[in-house]
């Protein structure tokens, strides 16, 4: 989106609304107020035409999705269905993140939480770690759908060959000639030797 990287100045970060009198300066967290300069009111006219032509031919090259079509087979296997959307758009946020939301103490590793981090300056600023806590809980969100679709990762939990047979049973559970089964129990074979560490997985 055009927004009017012509003046992009520490008065106009936060807003373009020219009926607005005043703007946040760049030290946001300060509270403090910054006037904007009186040539901005000229400029904001000329710039206005210019960003909404630029605007027209990027919508125009990447129009706006008005629907979303979900397919019955994409609710079979949801997380992976979501993860394919949210895996890319969690890894831009961490590389284009222009902010942190609180995460809870509760949250995040004992080297992170607030208690570890020095004396606060101000007493309703945030502390040294807020940040860090934040892109703590994004690499763990990556990090859990990059599992989710690509599970080579879990063979570095296992070892061995699967060799499994089914064995015929009757309703109680004694091995019975395959025509008399009534059920079908999966029990290790002669070779197999597959472990797994579902622990540590």
């Amino acid at each position: 989106m055009v927004d009017y990287l012509f003046f992009w100045t520490d008065w106009s970060k936060c807003h373009r609304d020219k009926s607005l009198i005043r703007a946040l300066s760049c030290s946001e967290m300060d509270g403090t107020w910054t006037d904007r300069p009186d040539w901005v009111e000229s400029w904001t006219d000329r710039l206005v035409p210019i960003s909404k032509f630029i605007q027209k031919i990027l919508d125009w090259i990447h129009p706006k999705i008005d629907f979303v079509k979900i397919d019955r087979w994409d609710t079979w296997s949801m997380d992976q269905t979501l993860g394919q959307i949210v895996l890319p758009m969690l890894r831009q946020l961490k590389l284009t993140s222009h902010g942190a939301p609180l995460v809870e103490d509760a949250d995040v590793p004992d080297e992170l939480k607030s208690s570890s981090a020095p004396p606060k300056e101000k007493e309703h600023g945030t502390d040294a770690n807020h940040f860090k806590r934040w892109d703590w809980a994004l690499s763990e969100m990556i990090f859990a759908f990059e599992s989710k679709l690509d599970t080579s990762w879990e063979d570095s939990f296992k070892s061995g060959e699967i060799d499994m047979i089914f064995v015929p049973i009757d309703q109680a559970g004694n091995e019975v000639p395959k025509k008399d089964a009534k059920h079908f129990q999966w029990v290790d074979g002669p070779n197999n030797t597959y472990e797994c560490d579902y622990e540590g997985m």
